[in-house]
């Protein structure tokens, strides 16, 4: 993997980390750098979803294969933040 592959991988982690703490309500008690790996994680496996259900290659924004990544993204850090939380 080149530098700018591994870059533009973290801005993408950032993006849909992001949007995917947006999707879940309430208070998350995880750092950036959790969200940025849900959301790097987040965006290879919705890449693979998108390309199994053949939406990944459509002209414009892929609108489906981003809904897919935030889903995923926000399934993510919700199931992070509850793995964190203390128990009551």
């Amino acid at each position: 993997m080149e530098i700018s592959g591994f870059i533009s991988a973290v801005i993408i982690g950032i993006v849909i980390g992001i949007l995917g703490r947006l999707v879940v309500p309430g208070r998350q008690r995880i750092g950036i750098i959790w969200t940025i790996l849900v959301g790097i994680v987040a965006a290879l496996v919705g890449t693979f979803i998108a390309a199994a259900f053949d939406v990944a290659d459509t002209d414009g924004i892929d609108w489906i294969e981003l809904a897919i990544q935030v889903v995923l993204a926000g399934i993510g850090v919700a199931a992070l933040d509850r793995a964190r939380s203390p128990r009551r």
